[in-house]
């Protein structure tokens, strides 16, 4: 952290345990869970982790004379700098200008045709997890989609299986490649729809190394750490409403990544490939690439947290809080 030091003293993380009088909030109540002062310019970045829970992308829809629906997107990779903290940037490298990517979502059997553009001085790909041809998995060499800067690709499939999956560059070196913001969520839907609910989110869970030695320094949903803080974005639900959280952990350098729902429990579908939960349960852990489903509703009105349930992660950014009104 040497090399960032300067630029971390001037931030101020709070935690409930060893909060002290320079951590008490507005009311004179010292903070009872993790978070940090300011807020980053979401603005200047291009996107926002609020606007992100709900992002979900069709892409540009046809139907092919065959009678299949087309999803076409394109993909621009680039060098980006992204202010992770307040008064803090990381070297990111970002599809379309975020972290995470666009979420693609289409249904199972439909053709899916996404074009990388690599405007970046690095050569890079995209490595989507489901079922496709060789040369559509991005990581040997320009014939399977590797692409060199200024160069582009095309990938070209059908979507199955049904499932919540990810898609993230595979180019070497890997970890860093991916830990430097290249992923996203891939969700196919199954042939006539999942079971309707009230509100669906999309959470993708990783982390940011900003002084590049291999270890995270902070953990994160959706791009930026401590965003769903109670006294910054907390997430408004209703009481009785049903939502449903499609859960991807793109997280490198630490093998297990995890995701608690306080006051709550929830019915989990891993990988989303069965309509039929699972586990009923308060946590889930999940390694590296894993991803499941989630669904619950709150009975009582409140604020509620859901974290990392790795509490090193929660102090350093990957907490959030549901506000559940009447």
């Amino acid at each position: 952290m040497a090399a960032i030091g300067l630029s971390l003293q001037s931030q101020r993380v709070t935690t409930g345990p060893n909060t002290g009088p320079a951590e008490l909030g507005a009311r004179g109540h010292a903070t009872m869970m993790p978070s940090m002062d300011g807020e980053v310019d979401h603005v200047k970045n291009g996107f926002n982790p609020s606007a992100l829970l709900t992002d979900f992308d069709a892409g540009k829809i046809s139907t092919l004379p065959n009678g299949q629906i087309l999803h076409e997107y394109t993909f621009v990779v680039k060098n980006q700098m992204i202010e992770v903290m307040p008064g803090l940037e990381f070297a990111a490298w970002t599809y379309n200008g975020r972290i995470p990517g666009p979420t693609i979502r289409v249904n199972e059997g439909d053709r899916v045709r996404v074009e990388l553009l690599n405007a970046s001085d690095h050569a890079h790909s995209i490595h989507f997890h489901g079922v496709h041809p060789g040369n559509m998995d991005g990581v040997f060499d320009a014939r399977s989609g590797v692409v060199a800067p200024s160069g582009k690709y095309v990938y070209e499939f059908d979507a199955e299986p049904f499932g919540l999956h990810l898609y993230h560059c595979h180019t070497a070196p890997l970890a860093k490649h991916i830990a430097k913001g290249l992923y996203g969520a891939f969700i196919v839907d199954p042939k006539g729809g999942r079971p309707k609910v009230d509100r669906e989110l999309i959470m993708v869970m990783s982390g940011f190394d900003v002084d590049f030695d291999g270890k995270n320094d902070f953990y994160q949903v959706n791009g930026i750490p401590f965003h769903y803080d109670h006294k910054k974005n907390p997430i408004k639900l209703k009481v009785g409403e049903l939502v449903r959280v499609y859960l991807v952990n793109t997280l490198e350098y630490d093998p297990v990544n995890s995701f608690h729902l306080h006051a709550n429990f929830f019915q989990y579908y891993p990988t989303g490939t069965s309509l039929t939960p699972s586990e009923f349960t308060d946590t889930v852990a999940l390694m590296q690439g894993q991803r499941g489903i989630l669904e619950f509703s709150y009975r009582y009105p409140g604020l509620y947290m859901f974290h990392a349930h790795k509490t090193e992660f929660a102090e350093l950014g990957w907490t959030g809080v549901f506000e559940v009104e009447a």
